[in-house]
């Protein structure tokens, strides 16, 4: 399979850009440009350049985030369709083929840690849902949250929100709404709750609705361009602050797909989101999407003893059978490969920060070392498969 390695562009320190030579690359997208608007020519070559600059080339983004009025579905969202077309047809151009997006209204991949220490050392992302209802409830304030959790669950955010001083509030707060990994981008609570309020009429057939809407007026534009989309999965998988979330289930998944079947139409097959559900067999996922998935992240989660939180595992260690998962894709990159068909990108998704990574300069949840044990693993667990299947 292919090996990619996210990268977040110029930021990114250039000596870690250069000593990952992992084959293609996948790279979050041109954050400077305005959410909704279209990427010009000109700044994808750049970045293109950029990436080939440190040895490395550019196959699949790393989003193009969809626009807010697009998931409300509101008549103004026509411009920022015309515009996601346009960055489409320019992308393929460019001979970049693969999209990853997600469709989660307001907040991208949330956590309330990212810096949990582990037992053996070094330090994870978590979602403590204890924490994050202590947020809800008492920091965010949000009207008709206490409907949400249960007695029990509000005495334990009630506990916890008590234990906490001014500086670690402020902490819980920037964690959850920290923005998009990449971009400097993020709300403060009044912008938040105004967010959170124009979905006050949006449940999830709706938001469903608003999705498959978007996919028709897109994937048109996807096969002309000779660009795959791909859905991220809802991290968590299931709703948060009264939002709901519609790419969580491998019933959702098939929704998806059905409703527009198209070869670019696909999937980004992230473990570690569908993996904190115990009710997403993710063996018997990826054999059943494989022909639709066009890229993969492998990271585990481990669900905690509460069943609300989990924590990133290592990549090997976790709620995730990672040797079945890696086994189905095998099969299918074999079909590809018989059909004359592109190589299926995958990478190493999150990571435990290790040694130097936990003084050097690096996203949460992408440190330098961590993700590349874990990419180390995840390349053994392939060739021993790979060996074993012939």
């Amino acid at each position: 399979m292919e090996h990619t390695w996210r990268w977040f562009g110029p930021k990114t320190p250039s000596a870690s850009a250069r000593f990952v030579r992992t084959g293609r690359q996948a790279s979050s997208p041109l954050h400077e440009i305005p959410i909704g608007e279209t990427w010009p020519r000109a700044a994808i070559r750049e970045r293109q350049q950029q990436i080939e600059a440190a040895g490395l080339s550019w196959s699949v983004v790393e989003s193009v985030p969809v626009h807010e009025t697009i998931k409300l579905g509101l008549p103004e969202a026509e411009h920022y369709l015309d515009n996601y077309r346009r960055t489409l047809a320019n992308l393929g151009a460019c001979g970049i083929d693969t999209v990853c997006y997600n469709f989660m209204p307001v907040l991208d991949w949330t956590r309330t840690d990212l810096a949990w220490p582990l037992p053996e050392g070094g330090t994870a992302l978590r979602f403590e849902h204890a924490a994050f209802a202590a947020f809800d409830l008492y920091l965010l304030e949000r009207p008709g949250a206490a409907a949400d959790y249960t007695a029990a669950e509000r005495d334990a955010a009630r506990a916890h929100v008590e234990r906490l001083d001014d500086d670690a509030r402020q902490r819980l707060i920037e964690t959850i709404i920290a923005g998009l990994p990449g971009s400097d981008a993020h709300y403060g609570l009044a912008e938040l709750r105004q967010a959170l309020a124009a979905y006050r009429d949006v449940d999830a057939e709706r938001l469903r609705a608003n999705l498959a809407a978007f996919l028709r007026a897109v994937v048109p534009a996807a096969e002309k361009a000779g660009v795959s989309l791909a859905i991220h999965p809802d991290d968590p998988p299931r709703p948060l602050l009264g939002l709901p979330r519609v790419v969580s289930t491998a019933d959702d998944a098939a929704y998806v797909l059905d409703s527009v079947p198209s070869p670019a139409n696909g999937l980004t097959f992230c473990t570690g989101s569908y993996g904190v559900r115990a009710d997403n067999d993710l063996v018997a996922m990826a054999t059943r999407f494989a022909p639709r998935i066009h890229f993969v992240h492998l990271r585990a989660t481990h669900r905690e003893a509460d069943a609300s939180s989990f924590h990133e595992a290592g990549h090997l260690t976790g709620d995730v059978d990672m040797v079945g998962v890696i086994a189905a894709l095998v099969r299918e990159e074999r079909r590809r490969q018989r059909d004359g068909g592109a190589r299926l990108p995958l990478r190493p998704d999150h990571g435990h920060h290790l040694l130097d990574d936990l003084e050097r300069d690096t996203r949460p949840g992408y440190p330098l070392i961590g993700r590349l044990k874990g990419l180390a693993e995840l390349r053994g667990v392939e060739a021993a498969v790979s060996a074993l299947l012939r």
